[in-house]
């Protein structure tokens, strides 16, 4: 039996995946690293509150075999760039840097398709520059998750992605072949999927986008 740790939790696509991976009987505990207490109860589940300036002092609470990520934010709810970039790679690569030093096997974080460390758009950079360097920690097995458009009803209000989120409802089917990881995906489906590919690791680092993804929810 092994032991999984999630960050993230809170997230849209964490709050699936922490689900997904409490019933996943190949997990004995799911410890979580959370700000605030969630308030939710399971016999498999453990709650540690911390957040980026606090891991350091919460290493020995950071012990699984498989790490998984879900961390990030918006520009809307962090516009300080240097704040965004400590979100979206600063904490990743610590969280999974101290998680591999206490013994994990396996990462499998979410980042975006078209992520690009040397892209001159910020958010491709950041998301390339985190998997750069989450890669470079040189796991057993590292699986990257690109989805383009997550198709969800958030709680928060996002008036611009919910209107790009009926666009690619409608425009969904004509991304096809090489242009189908482009096509907008459940948040639901990338835990299912980052779940899945936890119990088939084969591969030392992996990249699933929308056609690996939806081939690995389908069976």
């Amino acid at each position: 039996m092994k032991k999984a740790i999630l960050f993230g939790a809170s997230g849209y696509i964490g709050s699936y995946l922490l689900q997904d991976l409490l019933n996943n009987e190949a997990y004995e505990q799911v410890t979580i690293v959370v700000r605030k207490d969630l308030n939710l109860q399971h016999p498999k589940l453990k709650t540690v509150l911390g957040d980026f300036n606090t891991l350091p002092n919460l290493k020995s609470e950071i012990v699984a075999d498989d790490v998984f990520i879900t961390l990030g934010t918006t520009k809307k709810n962090t516009p300080d760039l240097n704040e965004y970039y400590q979100v979206d790679h600063d904490y990743p690569v610590l969280a999974a840097k101290i998680a591999k030093e206490n013994g994990a096997k396996s990462v499998f974080m979410v980042t975006a398709i078209g992520a690009n460390s040397k892209s001159k758009i910020f958010y491709s950079r950041t998301k390339g520059d985190v998997e750069r360097d989450v890669i470079a920690l040189d796991f057993d097995h590292t699986h990257i998750f690109q989805p383009s458009m997550i198709l969800a009803n958030r709680k928060e209000n996002r008036t611009g992605e919910k209107i790009f989120m009926k666009i690619f409802k409608v425009i969904n089917p004509i991304f096809v072949g090489g242009m189908s990881k482009y096509r907008g995906i459940e948040g639901r489906d990338v835990a299912k999927a980052m779940n899945l590919a936890a119990l088939n690791q084969t591969e030392k680092v992996k990249i699933f986008q929308w056609k690996e993804m939806n081939e690995l929810i389908a069976f």
